[in-house]
């Protein structure tokens, strides 16, 4: 039986640390669009930020991610400033995308965050351009990791890309993050099969159920894909059982006691990944209460800074509409 893979305190503290900052940014980023600051929706990570805080924290700055429309967590986990994020979501200059991308065109090349995604597995064959820049053009030890929803395995591209990642075998971990809904359909009636991970028996890659909520089987899932992908074994496919709390939009009245149950939402946060980790810590000693409570005040100050940053942060000029948009050559 191969060892489990354990998390030490560091990265324990660290990825408790990164999951209260996502679940912080997004309350506060919520607070902003009801006063009318945020212009356009917003898809809210609340309830699955244990998968993008453990990648993150297993990941180098050398490595890349591809994100979704739901992607504020994975841009924080893969390094982005809170500060910037905001003012990008405020439609302001200091944005990461000058303020014309907003919530789902968030990027961050210096961090390898290849970018949010508007379009339902877009990352997808990004993260297999990656792969191949990687393993075949700079032959290093990179690995790519690849968010989307069980929505983007009915995609053609989905299985595109698996399939030319697995026949090369390209350093891509594709990671479901599988939250049971597609806008408003149950996968009870999108998927023909129980689980997303049957998938990559038909490209001869692992495929690996794990509990997304679970800090510890997420960290040993990952971190044994990740190994195998710098060693050049190839990809895999995880899929995370998880489950978002809010709607599929700021917007969505019908998340909670419409198209899901009242019941069911209220089950899925007594699993908070959050609750569960921070307990953990608590009981194994390995952190007393009031670190854990200094931490969250800590970020709490970080996001009324990130929000004040944002509405004090400039717009951006009329020349800037088209800047970015053309390729320009660099003379």
């Amino acid at each position: 039986m191969p060892d489990i893979k354990i998390p030490g305190r560091e990265s324990l503290l660290k990825i408790y640390e990164q999951m209260l900052r996502i679940r912080l940014f997004e309350q506060k980023a919520t607070e902003l669009f009801t006063q009318g600051l945020v212009t356009g929706s917003m898809h809210l990570y609340i309830g699955e930020e244990a998968i993008a805080a453990t990648a993150g924290v297993l990941l180098r700055k050398t490595d890349t991610i591809t994100s979704t429309h739901r992607g504020h967590g994975h841009c924080i986990a893969k390094g982005g400033k809170t500060d910037r994020m905001m003012a990008e979501l405020l439609g302001r200059k200091a944005g990461y995308c000058g303020g014309k991308g907003g919530s789902m065109h968030m990027a961050d090349f210096t961090e390898g965050n290849l970018g949010a995604n508007g379009m339902v597995g877009g990352g997808l064959a990004i993260s297999v351009g990656a792969g191949i820049t990687n393993a075949i053009m700079k032959k290093n030890d990179s690995v790519t990791i690849c968010f989307f929803g069980e929505g983007a395995t009915n995609e053609g591209i989905f299985h595109e890309s698996l399939n030319l990642a697995a026949i090369w075998k390209l350093p891509v971990i594709f990671l479901c993050e599988n939250n049971l809904y597609q806008v408003f359909t149950s996968v009870k009636e999108s998927l023909p099969v129980k689980n997303v991970s049957v998938r990559a028996a038909s490209y001869g890659i692992p495929g690996i159920i794990c509990d997304g909520n679970d800090v510890f089987e997420l960290y040993d899932v990952l971190s044994s894909a990740i190994e195998i992908a710098r060693k050049g074994g190839g990809p895999s496919l995880i899929e995370a059982k998880t489950y978002r709390w809010e709607g599929h939009y700021t917007g969505d009245g019908y998340a909670k006691g419409g198209y899901r149950s009242i019941e069911e939402v209220e089950a899925w946060k007594a699993k908070d990944p959050i609750a569960r980790l921070g307990a953990y810590i608590i009981k194994n000693m390995i952190a007393e209460r009031g670190l854990l409570e200094k931490i969250q005040k800590d970020l709490k100050s970080e996001m009324e800074k990130a929000a004040l940053f944002a509405q004090e942060s400039p717009w951006p000029d009329d020349g800037d509409l088209c800047k970015d948009v053309f390729f320009e050559r660099q003379v």
